[in-house]
């Protein structure tokens, strides 16, 4: 009977958990795994249509390129004041729709006469302003545009505005 009490007495040892919360945690980590692969398209991902491949490959057509061309002016250089030595160096290209682009390089001799006349009238202190270069491209656009004819001129381009 000692025997028997002695067995009784100790208690049976414990299962580690361990296993059970690292397969827990595997568990996890799978699901999440193939749910992110489901929900991405990764894998079982339906094959695209024909169309839609296509449509994939293509780039998208945005609105047609209007039909424009550019008539380089030559570059100008004048002095500023009469008194001070600073000069003005300016050069811009007009934008006219092709079906003009000839009617707009004859007349170019026309345009540089009304820019020089105007750009040499225009005050030393209104060149400095910084916000003075819109105000003086729309101005000259519209004489231009009074110069050559209504619609045959779309913008004028300032490609060189140097003060020195």
């Amino acid at each position: 009977m000692a025997d028997t009490d002695a067995a009784g007495d100790e208690a049976p040892k414990k299962k580690s958990k361990l296993p059970l919360i690292i397969g827990l945690v595997l568990m996890l980590l799978f699901g999440g795994g193939a749910f992110y692969a489901l929900y991405s398209g990764l894998i079982l991902a339906p094959a695209p249509a024909e169309g839609e491949a296509a449509a994939h490959e293509a780039p998208p057509e945005g609105p047609p390129m209007p039909q424009v061309a550019f008539v380089p002016l030559d570059p100008m250089v004048m002095s500023l004041a009469a008194g001070n030595a600073r000069h003005l160096r300016f050069a811009a290209q007009l934008e006219v729709p092709t079906a003009y682009q000839q009617e707009v390089e004859m007349l170019k001799p026309r345009v540089m006469d009304v820019l020089n006349g105007f750009l040499r009238a225009v005050e030393l202190r209104e060149l400095e302003d910084p916000s003075a270069l819109m105000r003086l491209r729309a101005q000259m656009l519209r004489r231009i545009q009074v110069v050559v004819g209504e619609n045959r001129v779309n913008d004028l381009l300032i490609i060189e505005f140097v003060m020195n």
